[in-house]
């Protein structure tokens, strides 16, 4: 048999895990797989490279994807499914694994529709693919994150001022929600819950108060509820998706003005996509990249591997990426965390 695979959507620690894993339980089955480069880009343009055990020799603590990945939308371009069709028969391609987040696996959903023998394999730092406990990428950001809240404690204090730690979450605020809570954050504001600005200051005056500096982590995609702070470009992206940025910086400038204390943004943007991933994400992805091929062998379409508990099983990839998965606030009420 022979098997494709790409990544797509954007980079996380734990993509090259999977097309290792892939590649080496593939080859031990006597089946061949074939890499698309730059995601759904790569199989339009027929831009394809054979994957064997030599080049994959070395991926586990790789971050990033060695295949390339881009935010190409193929039903978004004239002809863009027949092109795809076209080359995965030219390539003699039986199966396809797609890596992705919502908008990789919503292709993969239709292809699988289609007739197209497809299993995904869910991928974002964001944690927001509905069907699956957690995915990799994920536990990598949210410790990047985490230690700069704590070196971030430090200098706060030191100067007396207000920090604002803008995170990746445009819909989802699981990074802001775990890694503010381990790095013990004043206020977490994520995109759930619309927050108010006058609280968000109360809290920083009474953390003032206490002697030490507040630490304010909010999500990209977080929003005051007087809708006072604009922040989308107004760009947007093979999928519709506007790109989002500045509520860190813009959020800094209306405490220090509201509290009277200096207050400073630090936007951690890509680094917590990059670099090296945690044990964690090194396993699960591993896991993810087993399972899939196992699907593939046993015939499975349309299907998504998935965390549940500690569990890797099958769920349907139409369900998995018909609505994201976000933080439910209610189940964190009792935590020490002001949601906004």
């Amino acid at each position: 048999m022979r098997i494709g695979i790409l990544t797509g959507g954007g980079d996380c620690p734990g993509l090259n895990a999977v097309i290792r894993a892939v590649v080496r339980s593939a080859v031990a089955s006597g089946d061949e797989v074939v890499g698309f480069r730059d995601g759904w880009r790569g199989v339009l343009d027929d831009d394809a490279v054979a994957l064997d055990l030599a080049s994959v020799r070395g991926l586990l603590p790789r971050g990033g994807t060695v295949l390339g990945t881009s935010r190409t939308n193929p039903y978004a371009i004239d002809g863009g499914p027949g092109r795809l069709m076209a080359t995965l028969e030219r390539q003699r391609i039986e199966a396809l694994v797609p890596v992705g987040g919502e908008d990789t696996l919503g292709v993969a959903a239709k292809l699988a529709g289609e007739g197209l023998r497809v299993v995904g394999v869910p991928k974002t730092i964001d944690n927001d693919l509905d069907g699956t406990d957690y995915t990799f990428g994920f536990d990598t950001a949210v410790g990047v994150a985490m230690e700069a809240i704590d070196r971030l404690h430090t200098t706060g204090d030191s100067h007396h001022r207000t920090l604002v730690v803008e995170v990746m979450g445009r819909h989802a605020g699981w990074i802001a929600l775990h890694a503010g809570m381990a790095g013990g954050a004043t206020v977490v504001l994520v995109p759930e819950r619309p927050f108010d600005v006058e609280a968000v200051v109360g809290h920083c005056l009474h953390r003032f108060e206490s002697g030490y500096s507040p630490i304010i982590v909010v999500s990209e995609g977080a929003r005051p509820a007087d809708g006072a702070l604009v922040t989308a470009s107004g760009q947007t992206d093979a999928f519709g998706h506007v790109r989002l940025g500045g509520i860190g910086a813009a959020l800094a400038a209306l405490l220090e003005e509201r509290t009277g204390r200096e207050a400073r943004a630090v936007v951690l943007g890509h680094v917590q996509r990059g670099g090296t991933p945690s044990a964690f994400d090194r396993v699960l992805a591993t896991r993810f990249g087993l399972a899939a091929v196992a699907a593939v062998q046993e015939g499975r379409s349309g299907v998504m591997v998935a965390l549940r508990g500690t569990d890797v099983v099958l769920v349907p990839i139409a369900e998995a990426t018909a609505h994201l998965k976000l933080v439910p606030l209610e189940r964190y009420a009792e935590a020490e965390v002001f949601f906004g």
